[in-house]
């Protein structure tokens, strides 16, 4: 057995943990180095599998990247060689990343072309990326499809600014026209623009670089398009899906755990959606305390009827934070409905969680129903698989509060999102062990 985790359940975790820098911001603030040809400092780098491949991607087009610190590069985009593009190694790498799509606004602005291969990722369903493809074109760019050879090729002699319409409010969309239209000529609004704290981190950083954006953390965003940007230094703020996973672990699995380094941080609704589910929680000096709760008890709504959590645009609940909720009604008392709004495969591994002992009717690929089981009988161990991120961690927690060992196969897909998930949560207590 290689890229596995053995997970004892039932042990009680205790201590502190403290999240990672977010894995989207920094897909996003990585690939800005691009607009300019001085040095770009990040901190709080996660040292995940999917920034690994991007880092590999950026020096093969001829990104200078030093390392000072572990959490820390700098990166300097002075001459780039765009023939990298033709190469093998990035038709293989490029297409294992979905941030490598990130690349499209910033070369395109910068040296009016751009290739990348179809992006992959986690398999959640339908990702289309009409989205970026309408923006770019809004402002000039040229797309072609190579169907043959499943590669997507973009061309501008000038980028133009124009009044864009998100046709939907997509987070790395958005980022791509936004890293696009700084170097375009003239004015660029963009409205129905995604506001997720990674899209104003990254406007922050563009700004810090020379750029002159407007209206950051709202969804219409004004930008002034300039001639260059220059270098600068920036901070990716913790991941506040880290943050929801970790509130999910303690309550999963009736634990008391501290969350620290979140002071100022930015949850949307999180919080309320937490609180619905009967979870407790406070702020205590900068830190998130999770107190060991025995049960915890789904609010019904007003009318008495069972409630619903869904995904929406931010400040809404994030649909990465969806398979958490999941899992923890498992162990809740009472009912609840989970609507998966914007990815239909993405339920699909609650067949995993049936296996375990959970209650769950799956109803279609959008929604399913939980039926608490308030505790009194524990999910049971089971060998099983990571699908994707978000519910390869979802299945952790939930061999973590199952009686047995469980054995969970593929956990490359949390290493592209989790900086040594195993090492931290053992740290906490967890029996769990990579093999």
């Amino acid at each position: 057995m290689t890229n596995t985790f053995i997970v004892e359940g039932g042990h009680p975790l205790s201590g502190s943990i403290t999240p990672k820098g977010a894995k989207n911001e920094a897909l996003q603030v990585l690939c800005a180095c691009l607009l300019t040809d001085e040095p770009i400092t990040i901190s709080n780098v996660p040292d995940i599998l999917d920034v690994q491949r991007l880092i590999q991607l950026l020096r093969g087009l001829g990104v200078k990247i030093e390392r000072p610190a572990h959490d820390t590069y700098t990166l300097q985009a002075e001459r780039l060689d765009l023939n990298f593009f033709h190469s093998p190694e990035f038709q293989q790498h490029g297409s294992k990343i979905r941030g490598s799509v990130m690349l499209m606004g910033p070369l395109l602005a910068r040296f009016g072309q751009v290739q990348i291969p179809k992006p992959g990722g986690d398999k959640i369903g339908r990702r289309r990326l009409d989205t970026h493809f309408t923006g770019l074109k809004q402002l000039g760019g040229k797309i072609e499809y190579d169907k043959e050879n499943n590669r997507y090729y973009i061309r501008a002699d000038k980028l133009k600014g124009k009044y864009v319409l998100m046709e939907e409010i997509s987070v790395t969309g958005t980022a791509n026209v936004l890293m696009a239209a700084v170097l375009a000529e003239g004015q660029t609004t963009i409205y129905n623009a995604a506001c997720e704290p990674y899209v104003q981190q990254l406007a922050r950083l563009l700004n810090r670089m020379g750029a002159r954006i407007s209206g950051i953390g709202s969804n219409l965003l004004h930008i002034e398009g300039v001639s260059s940007l220059h270098g600068a230094e920036h901070r990716i703020q913790p991941d506040f899906i880290e943050v929801g996973s970790f509130i999910g672990l303690a309550a999963t699995t009736g634990s008391k755990i501290r969350i620290t380094n979140i002071e100022d941080m930015d949850f949307g609704t999180m919080p309320l959606i937490f609180e619905r589910m009967g979870l407790p929680f406070q702020k205590e000096q900068g830190d998130l305390l999770v107190d060991a709760t025995e049960v915890c008890e789904i609010q019904s709504f007003m009318d008495g009827s069972i409630p619903t959590i869904y995904d929406a645009p931010w400040p809404g609940f994030s649909p990465d934070l969806l398979s958490i909720i999941l899992v923890m009604a498992t162990q809740a008392r009472g009912s609840l409905l989970v609507h998966q709004k914007m990815f239909e495969s993405r339920l699909f591994f609650v067949d995993k969680l049936i296996d375990m002992g959970a209650k769950i009717i799956l109803c279609d690929p959008h929604r399913a129903t939980v039926i608490g089981l308030e505790r009194k009988t524990p999910l049971r161990a089971i060998e099983m698989s990571s699908p994707d991120i978000r519910a390869g961690v979802a299945l952790l927690i939930a061999a973590l509060s199952a009686k047995g060992t469980s054995t969970i196969k593929n956990i490359h897909q949390i290493d592209r999102g989790y900086e040594d998930i195993d090492g931290r949560l053992r740290q906490l207590g967890a029996a769990i062990k990579r093999v």
